[in-house]
């Protein structure tokens, strides 16, 4: 299992981004969490076997039609086995 801290910067917010992503993950069979920053970034953390975490920061590194990727800073976590995928509160 591998388990990723990602926040993303560039026009993330606005767009569909977050909920996109939760889909994304679902499909992967990816967990975790997601949610926007108050500075205009997005926050989120995925886990998952290594394929289906690669595959979910793929995308995250283009992001749904209309949102524009600047950076992902990717940082690896302890896994937690957690399950499901939640959209969060701004933070």
């Amino acid at each position: 299992m591998r388990r990723v801290h990602v926040i993303v910067r560039g026009d993330v917010q606005g767009v569909g981004y977050r909920y996109t992503l939760r889909m994304v993950a679902d499909e992967a069979g990816a967990s975790g969490w997601v949610r926007n920053r108050r500075d205009g970034s997005v926050e989120a953390e995925i886990e998952g076997t290594a394929d289906q975490v690669d595959g979910v920061l793929a995308w995250m590194a283009e992001g749904p039609p209309g949102s524009r990727v600047d950076a992902a800073a990717v940082t690896e976590r302890d896994p937690r086995r957690s399950a499901g995928f939640d959209v969060l509160p701004t933070a």
